[in-house]
């Protein structure tokens, strides 16, 4: 009767929640800044146009996503009694839905909990418009699938992780705490097959490789933050839309870009350091470091958009699902972060570009709790797997030696 009172209050929840998300998205109501809808109408639905074609938007340096992408952006046609902005945003709201699904049936079975699913429910609102105005949402849909198959189904967790791969690189990092080699396998033929079946299907299937690459740093990234305070104190440098996003663009951000990338090679080898190293796995480890591995992504990228919140939104929220994971309090942060996040974007976003002391602030209140949330999940994920070098040998699966006489104290031989 518990269970089901608690599972009847987040759908109420949920449903009034996503009403407020829908009249946003639908302009019902209005939220001060930029309309992010735009990037569906206008950008999206362009895409669209062209997809239609049999080929790619080569010539738009804007698409610098993987091929499987262009399912995303072809799904409205599904919808074909709607207009194409309506039938994006009822779309959304179905993946929403159905990652709610998954958290409510998880919540309920042995070694679970509730709380995945009020973390969902809370932290979808709390990124405003933006949630329901991008295809993040039904990347995050797949990758959340994934993290649940990986106990009982290893290889279809492969499978939905090299499709989320496809969707939108980021996926392809639930496979980090995966143990069971099938579930890499599978994700390896899966991308493999899926990305030899595009680009022999429509052409430019890879041209998002070199607009990635020319990619500089954006006005919301934690490298940012060295040009927003050097415009006060007299950095010749612009902020301009480049490649698809409000960039800086002058002396330095090349070096700040680089060691961006830098950052993330460093965090990519203490991922593999910890995997070789790791001993203890609960049945929360594979979603713990999937967050883990998420949020190093996010924070040392030289693109933190808005939209990213929801991978790590999704991410947390399976975490909490698992009574044994650690991140209870880094989720709990990205939650806030992610709250800030709408704050910053769109609602102050002309203070973000103008480097004005308030969206420097908000903007290094939200990138702060982001470093410090992946800090501490990093700390937490070694500590709660990797035995300690001194730790008691019974703790290590080992049989202690039996106790010997207080005289025999001398090291014995191998």
């Amino acid at each position: 009767m518990k269970g089901a009172v608690g599972t009847g209050l987040s759908v109420l929840a949920w449903a009034l929640t996503r009403t407020l998300v829908l009249l946003w998205v639908l302009k019902v109501l209005v939220v001060r800044g930029p309309d992010v809808t735009s990037d569906v109408a206008v950008i999206y639905q362009g895409w669209y146009e062209v997809l239609r074609t049999g080929t790619y938007p080569v010539d738009d340096v804007t698409w610098q996503y993987p091929p499987a992408a262009a399912l995303a952006i072809l799904s409205p046609a599904l919808l074909p009694f709607l207009d194409y902005v309506s039938a994006f945003f009822v779309l959304a709201l179905v993946c929403d839905a159905a990652v709610l699904g998954l958290l409510l049936y998880a919540g309920r079975r042995p070694g679970k909990s509730m709380k995945g699913a009020w973390v969902w429910v809370a932290g979808v609102p709390l990124l405003g418009p933006t949630a329901y105005a991008r295809y993040d949402l039904m990347v995050t849909a797949v990758a959340v699938a994934a993290l649940f198959a990986a106990a009982r189904r290893p290889r279809l967790a492969g499978a939905l992780a090299g499709f989320g791969a496809l969707l939108k690189v980021w996926p392809v990092l639930v496979l980090a705490g995966m143990r069971k080699g099938r579930s890499w396998i599978a994700a390896g033929v899966t991308a493999a097959g899926l990305l030899l079946v595009f680009a022999a299907a429509m052409p430019g299937a890879l041209a998002f490789l070199g607009f990635q690459r020319d990619r500089g740093t954006e006005v919301e990234s934690l490298g940012a933050l060295v040009f927003h305070v050097a415009r006060h104190v007299g950095w010749e440098g612009q902020v301009l839309l480049n490649y698809g996003s409000v960039e800086f663009l002058g002396p330095y951000v090349p070096q700040v870009s680089a060691t961006a990338l830098g950052l993330s090679v460093v965090a990519f080898a203490w991922l593999a350091a910890w995997r070789l190293r790791a001993r203890r796995f609960t049945a929360g480890t594979t979603a713990d470091a999937a967050f883990t591995a998420v949020l190093l992504f996010t924070i040392t990228s030289r693109v933190i958009s808005p939209q990213y919140m929801i991978w790590l939104v999704g991410l947390a929220a399976v975490c909490l699902a698992f009574r044994s994971s650690r991140m209870a309090v880094p989720g709990c942060l990205v939650l806030a972060a992610t709250g800030l996040t709408f704050l910053g974007f769109p609602v102050w976003f002309d203070l973000v570009v103008a480097s004005d002391a308030r969206g420097i602030a908000v903007l290094a209140a939200r990138n702060g709790l982001l470093v410090v949330a992946a800090l501490m999940a990093c700390r937490r994920l070694w500590t709660s797997t990797v035995p300690r070098p001194a730790e008691p040998a019974r703790r290590r699966g080992r049989r202690p030696l039996p106790a010997q006489p207080a005289r025999d104290k001398e090291p014995v031989e191998p």
